[in-house]
């Protein structure tokens, strides 16, 4: 039986999308890809719909990268709006309670912050894409179903206070993969005594990403002036994995890696994930094995 050939042309490598207010990660992602014209696409890690910033959509070959995206660290800068509590954390959620928040001053912000760093237990909210028995928790919330949640242990690294005024409280987080930001908010809003939501949230950065983004309208723009000025931003796959170490192989081990096998390599690194290079050619990415042999993982097909 012959596989039915994908739609589109082949692209490969990773664009940075400042995805815009008001529409899902997904909605942005199909957009994108239709614009580029592209046989595959995926996104690594999806954003509220209330949220802008850093998505990074991995095209054809890069795909195989995306995962260790999801996985990787984020930072955020938010706003909360200290003394109302709504039923999804952010502002598109009915108000469930409003308290006084007037007498919160800077310097109780600034003491319980430093609470809030390091490794932290969160409960998932119920609007969000984990699932329960098969279905999503959005879905049941959205029902009025409620059920329980198993805490999560995530690491924030790091949490910078902007400014407080008027009630509006402007933080930046540097955190762990699973971090839910509108929970982060609810939760300083309790320990403060008054709640919280957030009203505004931005990505900032994912993983080894955190320069020039670009909007939808800046690639319709590039769009006019056709596939290969779109082609011109895109970053090479090996991108996505740049803090991770190099290991370059000679012919021979080469055709072995290229053939599934692990190979030896000297001076390589004794354990974890590398990229993998036949001189200056990136073929993937592969992980070290306890006999100190460098084993393939994902591999990049000659084209890419």
């Amino acid at each position: 039986m012959s596989r039915r050939k994908r739609k589109g042309r082949p692209v490969n490598g990773v664009l940075l999308l400042d995805k815009p207010l008001g529409i899902s990660s997904n909605k942005a992602l199909q957009q994108v890809k239709n614009l580029f014209h592209a046989a595959k696409a995926g996104h690594t890690g999806s954003l509220d719909p209330l949220a802008t910033g850093m998505l990074p959509i991995c095209f054809g070959e890069a795909t195989k990268i995306s995962a260790f995206l999801l996985d990787a660290d984020k930072r955020y800068r938010f706003t909360c709006q200290l003394g109302v509590t709504t039923a999804t954390g952010d502002v598109e959620g009915d108000v469930l309670e409003t308290r006084d928040a007037s007498s919160i001053k800077l310097i109780d912000i600034e003491r319980v912050i430093p609470d809030f760093i390091g490794d932290v237990d969160q409960i998932p909210p119920m609007y969000s894409a984990l699932k329960h028995n098969g279905q999503r928790l959005y879905k049941l919330a959205r029902e009025g179903v409620e059920v329980e949640r198993k805490a999560r242990t995530i690491t924030i690294y790091d949490i910078i206070l902007h400014s407080f005024e008027g009630g509006l409280l402007d933080l930046e987080a540097h955190c762990s993969k699973g971090t839910y930001v509108r929970t982060l908010a609810e939760d300083i809003g309790e320990v403060l005594g008054c709640g919280a939501h957030v009203t505004k949230l931005r990505r900032l950065s994912v993983g080894p990403y955190q320069g020039e983004m670009f909007t939808a309208e800046q690639l319709h723009e590039l769009a006019e002036q056709g596939s290969d000025a779109l082609d011109q931003v895109l970053l090479p796959i090996e991108s996505g994995v740049a803090d991770w170490p190099d290991v370059h192989l000679g012919a021979d081990a080469a055709f072995y890696v290229g053939q599934g096998q692990p190979v030896l390599v000297p001076n390589a690194p004794t354990e974890g994930w590398v990229r993998i290079y036949d001189q200056q050619k990136f073929l993937g990415v592969g992980e070290i094995q306890d006999d100190g042999r460098v084993a393939p993982r994902r591999m990049i097909q000659a084209s890419a």
